[in-house]
């Protein structure tokens, strides 16, 4: 390059000119490097913190549009939840990101390079819904694609555009951003993602940046570097047997969630969606709050039963996830092939555990041992049953042990006992 430079000076005033560029170039190239670099282990005195917007410090509550109604969205239906989210006392509850997920923009940006939303679906635009959205005292978020499309393919994706689109979606008080992975150029998913993390950070507006990587290239491992929380699977589906592949694929990685950068997105809840029995869903839900994945609502909750709505609303479980320390829980035992104990440290040296039976046909007795969830011996704890919302008669030294049914779990927070 040097001789290029050279042949290109014919003035002082050309040549400093010439210097500045080549500086810029330089620094973008460095910058990209770094993007692209990998990043030191999280988890650890090591780890690099590049993003820090003071969101997420607990996993985050709230709604997306994606599991229910899919590409069949426009802005009643996002009023009309938002309205029910409050009505029902989810809001309340601490549900609080309104999310669009696909299908909200114009099919192509308009002749100026804008992302536009879709005239049809969402007529009064983006910045008229959030602050509909925002007079509910609740957040609204969008979605977008590190890639030319999004996944739907009927709008354009944000590569290229990180900027004016982070810039775009911050003018109109956009909260969330859901960004996916289709449509890509071949460049690393560090580098892709990691631009958009820094056109969030300039952008003017805190943005919640969920990263929807799928857990290509170990994503844990640098997610905390970029944004709040991280994909660690594919897309759920409304199954038992789907929803235990994906929290399986999310538990090998709990070492790296922490306060406002969470390894905890094994996808949105399907809680209410009508494919699993109630029981299952009380699996879903509780593996979820105790592995510290969002708490994403992903069913129409303008015609939510009482059933999924107490589920949904169970504060006792939702403490577990929104609990301060912010360790994710894991499977720390396993007898035969399907009784697990999961257990996760809670602030005031509480721990959650979980009793999982993963069997289709009979009840089995699981017993969680002091060693195997964090417990010293000779400690006695109080056990509170957590969907039961009763305390345990007596206190529990060494163990704790309780039948579970096939296809269902108990849930417990257990407080050491003064001594």
């Amino acid at each position: 390059m040097a001789p290029e430079i050279q042949s290109l000076c014919p003035s002082t005033t050309a040549a400093l000119l010439l210097l500045a560029a080549c500086l810029a170039a330089a620094v973008a190239a460095l910058d990209a490097a770094d993007y692209a670099r990998p990043p030191l282990p999280a988890g650890g005195g090591g780890r690099r913190v590049l993003f820090a917007n003071g969101l997420g410090l607990t996993p985050q509550m709230g709604w997306n549009s994606w599991n229910h109604f899919q590409c069949d969205i426009n802005e009643a239906v996002v009023r009309s939840t938002a309205d029910a989210l409050v009505a029902i006392g989810l809001a309340k509850a601490g549900y609080t990101y309104v999310n669009l997920d696909d299908c909200w923009a114009d099919s192509e940006r308009t002749k100026e390079g804008y992302m536009v939303a879709n005239p049809k679906t969402f007529p009064s635009g983006i910045k008229a819904l959030a602050d509909y959205v925002h007079s509910k005292g609740l957040k609204l978020g969008i979605y977008s694609s590190a890639g030319t499309r999004t996944c739907s393919n009927r709008m354009p994706g944000s590569l290229g555009y990180e900027e004016r689109d982070a810039k775009m979606f911050a003018s109109w008080g956009v909260d969330y951003l859901k960004y996916d992975n289709c449509y890509r150029d071949g460049t690393p998913e560090t580098v892709r993602f990691g631009r958009m993390s820094r056109a969030l950070v300039n952008s003017g507006r805190p943005i919640f940046y969920s990263l929807c990587e799928w857990g290509f290239m170990e994503v844990p491992k640098w997610g905390g570097m970029y944004g709040n929380s991280w994909r660690t699977t594919g897309d759920i589906n409304d199954t038992w047997s789907g929803m235990l592949d994906n929290i399986d694929l999310n538990d090998a990685y709990a070492r790296y969630a922490k306060p406002g950068g969470w390894n905890a997105d094994p996808d949105m809840l399907e809680v209410g969606n009508g494919g699993m029995a109630y029981n299952e869903y009380v699996v879903h839900f509780s593996l979820w709050a105790i592995a510290k994945a969002p708490l994403v609502i992903g069913c129409d909750v303008t015609r939510v039963s009482n059933e999924t709505l107490g589920i949904l609303s169970n504060a006792e479980v939702i403490a577990i996830s929104q609990d301060r320390l912010g360790v994710q829980g894991q499977k720390v035992s396993k007898y035969g092939n399907d009784l697990e104990v999961w257990a996760g440290q809670l602030s005031g040296h509480r721990k959650a555990v979980l009793l999982l039976n993963r069997g289709a046909t009979r009840s089995a007795s699981i017993t969680a041992a002091w060693p195997d969830v964090g417990i010293r011996r000779g400690v006695a704890v109080e056990a509170r049953d957590v969907w039961k919302h009763e305390t345990l008669p007596g206190w529990f030294t060494g163990s704790l042990t309780a039948v579970v049914g096939p296809h269902s779990c108990k849930l417990f927070v257990l407080t050491p006992v003064p001594s």
